[in-house]
């Protein structure tokens, strides 16, 4: 396959650019238009991007190495990130994770046959207080996982319907309660 971007890819591009003094800030929002049109960065799409933005493929490597939401290989339509920190794990992270993988029929890191999903287990995305949880794709978080839950959110991903964003309070402690 080869990779490029189309001519309002490029003029969002050059939109991107023009908000910075010079052209490295741009690297981050540039890896997301192509990931969001190719899936995926890996290597041929870095070069692209580089290439796009005339800067070193080492820095467009390095970048999308060190952010975990780039994906470095093609994945599923939807990527279910299964959090496994403490705070999960201890509200039952890898339950929901080994249930996901027996609902899927595949292990952590792998693609359902249909290319419809991809099981990732991940470090904290920043909601213990909901936990166990999973992000969709880097997009919407599903909190408070229960068997019941992922199997209406595996349903609906196979229909098209993303869940819906959750609002949740946090909980005010009150001081002298400690």
């Amino acid at each position: 396959m080869e990779y490029r971007f189309d001519k309002e890819e490029l003029d969002q591009i050059e939109k991107i650019k023009a908000r910075y003094p010079e052209v490295r800030p741009a690297t981050l929002p540039v890896l997301w238009i192509a990931q969001n049109k190719f899936g995926h960065v890996g290597p041929k799409v870095q070069k692209l991007v580089a290439k796009t933005l005339d800067l070193p493929e080492a820095h467009i490597h390095g970048v999308a190495e060190f952010y975990t939401q780039y994906y470095k290989e093609e994945k599923g339509k939807f990527v279910l990130d299964v959090c496994t920190c403490l705070s999960c794990q201890v509200c039952g992270g890898y339950d929901i994770l080994h249930y996901l993988e027996e609902k899927l029929g595949i292990e952590t890191g792998e693609t359902t046959e249909d290319g419809m999903f991809t099981i990732q287990q991940v470090e904290c995305l920043g909601a213990c207080g909901y936990a166990p949880m999973m992000q969709i794709t880097n997009g919407v978080y599903v909190n408070h996982l229960t068997r019941e839950k992922v199997d209406e959110v595996i349903e609906g991903l196979k229909n098209g319907k993303l869940p819906q964003f959750e609002s949740k309070e946090m909980r005010k402690v009150n001081p002298q309660d400690r």
